[in-house]
């Protein structure tokens, strides 16, 4: 079993930045789809950002500009950097992996954008 160890959240002032790192426990197969998702109190999971092996990556609409997803395939290691963060952006926010084999999720960490 893999775990992804979830990093970086924390309090910040609106308009403030944060970095999200992700790591893999141990070595998996580069070719996946790496990504972060989010859920905020009385809403449903939603997707925030996803990188396939090759770097292409896709945005949530809400996070285009100021989000950006990065992957170091060497360190098995997902990052996002979070700036111009709102208060809309509180949420758990959550790491994932998968390919057609397998489909890992972290634990959760917490942002917190005060207005």
């Amino acid at each position: 079993q893999v775990q992804l160890v979830e990093s970086g959240g924390g309090l910040v002032q609106a308009g403030g930045s944060l970095r999200l790192s992700c790591a893999a426990s141990r070595i998996i197969p580069n070719i996946n789809t790496m990504g972060w998702y989010r859920q905020a109190p009385g809403k449903q999971r939603e997707m925030v950002a996803v990188i396939i092996s090759g770097g292409n990556t896709n945005y949530a609409d809400s996070v285009k500009g100021r989000f950006t997803i990065s992957r170091d395939n060497a360190k098995n290691t997902v990052y996002l950097q979070m700036n111009n963060l709102k208060p809309e952006d509180t949420a758990v926010y959550y790491c994932n992996t998968y390919n057609y084999y397998y489909d890992y999720w972290g634990q959760g960490t917490q942002v917190t954008v005060s207005s």
